[in-house]
């Protein structure tokens, strides 16, 4: 079974978040996909197949430790596959509980994705939950941005967003990958999203992925979809449009667009370029 390994988001043509796409007629095995997924060894691997009608395909999702109901970068990473097989376009994706799309268009030598999210919502975090993910990471409440009070956010899978003051606070993040992992499934998080304000539209981020067996993702499309219907509901000056930088702290630099109209709840475009991996 072909793998291919596809980079979403990437920025100037390197870094992003990379990917792997098995494109086929038919789901091998839930435990043959948990077996590729771990071998390819990525944060997340999207399994497609075609779904009745053309362009319409089934797709799911796997970490190298779980099954996740969406991720954005692997939905980017499939829209340039598809594009570069079926040629550019638009095309219907049904997930295990939502239906969403991703278009491709050729750019450069490579693709340029978005994804249109699934419906997003927020709440502001159980104190309970702030307390532990603030004892994960060792910080304390004074290095919390009261601009952006602690939140749980969703955009097709659940996260915890913290915002912190201090750049340097978020450069020096640290946490210990089974207690991530543990306090993630215990409050059923796919990631936990830190956040530097750098304007009102542009924001440095971290996402801890313990939960997928994962130390950190250098690039995040549900949790951006996530964040930015957390910045609509919020009322935040967002004018329509953020962009993300991502994965800089960890050498993989990535570049995350967000569009949106001001329907509270409403899908998310998210958008970014992608590059071929090559592999031996």
């Amino acid at each position: 079974m072909t793998v291919q390994r596809i980079s979403a988001f990437s920025d100037s043509g390197q870094g992003g978040n990379p990917a792997g796409i098995v494109i086929s007629d038919a789901f091998p095995a839930d435990a043959e996909m948990r077996r590729i997924a771990a071998e390819v060894g990525y944060s997340e691997t999207a399994f497609a197949t075609p779904d009745g009608a053309p362009g319409q395909w089934r797709v799911r999702y796997f970490s190298p430790e779980s099954e996740v109901p969406f991720c954005g970068h692997a939905t980017i990473a499939l829209g340039a596959a598809l594009a570069a097989g079926s040629g550019d376009g638009r095309y219907r994706l049904r997930l295990n509980d939502a239906e969403i799309t991703v278009e491709a268009v050729t750019e450069g030598a490579g693709y340029r994705a978005a994804l249109q999210s699934p419906p997003t919502r927020s709440k502001p975090a159980d104190p309970q939950l702030i307390e532990a993910a603030l004892r994960l990471f060792g910080y304390s409440k004074d290095q919390l941005d009261p601009a952006l009070p602690p939140a749980e956010i969703h955009g097709g899978a659940d996260h915890l967003v913290l915002a912190l003051k201090d750049r340097a606070d978020l450069a020096a993040m640290t946490y210990d990958l089974a207690a991530g992992r543990a306090l993630m499934r215990e409050f059923g998080l796919v990631t936990i999203m830190l956040v530097h304000v750098r304007s009102e539209t542009e924001f440095d981020v971290r996402n801890a992925f313990a939960s997928g067996g994962v130390l950190e993702d250098p690039a995040t499309g549900a949790a951006a979809a996530a964040f930015a219907g957390y910045l609509r509901d919020h009322r935040w000056p967002h004018r329509n449009r953020i962009l993300i930088t991502q994965g800089e702290d960890m050498g993989a630099r990535s570049s995350i667009t967000a569009e949106f109209d001001d329907q509270p709840g409403g899908s998310i475009r998210v958008s970014g370029a992608t590059r071929q991996i090559a592999h031996p």
